[in-house]
């Protein structure tokens, strides 16, 4: 029979094809409603009678019935995953997608199968749900167990260690926190006119994150290495957009860099080698390159001219004079592409980052 919901209420447990569900009620957050769906499964006769009343590995399916949202059917599985676990379930295979639809239904739906008890029924089982399958209805991932690293050469810093303090690092650390402080508002407005408006504000969350960091002594700054590994955590969580992936990449790779060198040998040329090798790093990810008007066109002949010089004002002038040059370079990437220039001006991933450089010569000199 045709049926309305009010726009407050949803309904639980209605079939694919639009039949009746077991409950109707007003809309209720993500984080109560998940929960109490997985609560209901787990709590059901058949599966208490399936599952022995004993509770094991299972196969969790998050379906979208056809209109949620990609990040809504993140945070549903994420929740979803937690509940599992919450419930006493191991969910050894997640898979998020859309599945089996309503057309445009905005909804989804959550399905946990119990994997069999023994090794090796349990083997089979999964070995038969890791099949790749090719069919427009069943997106299969194939599952690779992870079998460790026994290369030493592609090991990074160590990711347990204990924070220290180290007065150099920290005048560095906090000279650029307010450097960026100070150009906020010009990298803002120059984001404004050319890109999303964010850069300003993105660079500014990543620099207080390390700041308030290294004040309540958080990082490990006695270890060059686990320190720029921790700090590329921070960003990773403080800052977005493709500024702050820019960032993250190249700190792992001056991490990787320095992994081998003694701190007593961190000469300003070797860490212009090691910031050389960073951004070889990060080129296998971005295609951005000197002369396409981004962060780069500063941070590599900073690099550069640190390595052959080993000075850092001179290097810092290299990055000046990159971050100028940006002025009457056409856009190749990122949403500058398709937005007119206006009144020569700076990129300000380029801008942003030279104020972060002119803290640690600042502090350095």
């Amino acid at each position: 029979m045709p049926r309305s919901l009010e726009d407050s209420e949803m309904e639980i447990g209605m079939g694919i094809h639009n039949e009746p569900g077991f409950e109707t009620k007003t809309i209720e957050p993500a984080r109560v409603l998940v929960p109490s769906l997985v609560r209901h499964i787990v709590d059901s006769v058949p599966f208490k009678k399936a599952s022995g009343g004993k509770t094991g590995r299972v196969v969790l399916l998050v379906n979208n019935l056809g209109a949620t949202s990609n990040i809504e059917m993140g945070l549903v599985t994420k929740l979803a995953t937690e509940a599992t676990r919450d419930a006493g379930f191991d969910p050894v295979r997640i898979f998020s997608g859309t599945y089996m639809t309503g057309l445009a239904m905005p909804g989804i739906s959550i399905t946990l199968t119990l994997v069999p008890d023994g090794e090796i029924e349990g083997a089979r089982f999964l070995a038969l749900v890791d099949q790749p399958a090719f069919c427009s209805g069943w997106t299969n991932h194939t599952h690779v167990e992870d079998a460790g690293c026994t290369d030493e050469a592609a090991q990074g810093p160590a990711t347990h260690v204990m924070p220290a303090r180290d007065a150099q690092w920290e005048s560095v650390i906090s000279t650029s926190y307010h450097s960026v402080v100070s150009a906020e508002p010009e990298v803002t407005h120059l984001d404004q006119v050319m890109g999303d408006g964010d850069c300003g504000q993105v660079l500014l969350s990543g620099a207080t994150a390390i700041f308030e960091a290294s004040s309540s002594a958080q990082l490990p700054l006695n270890d060059p290495p686990a320190a720029l590994a921790r700090i590329s955590s921070l960003v990773e969580d403080a800052m977005g957009g493709t500024s702050g992936i820019i960032y993250c990449l190249f700190l792992d790779g001056l991490a990787q860099q320095l992994h081998h060198v003694d701190s007593s040998a961190l000469t300003p040329r070797v860490w212009g080698k090691a910031m050389l090798g960073a951004l070889e790093t990060l080129y296998q990810y971005t295609t951005a390159r000197p002369g396409h008007r981004t962060l780069i066109d500063a941070l590599e002949p900073f690099a550069r001219t640190l390595e052959s010089t080993g000075s850092l004002a001179e290097a810092l002038e290299a990055a000046v004079k990159g971050a100028d040059d940006t002025k009457h370079m056409l856009p190749k990437r990122g949403r500058a592409v398709y937005v007119q220039q206006k009144e020569n001006l700076a990129d300000a991933g380029a801008v942003g980052l030279v104020s972060v450089l002119k803290g640690i010569v600042s502090a350095l000199q």
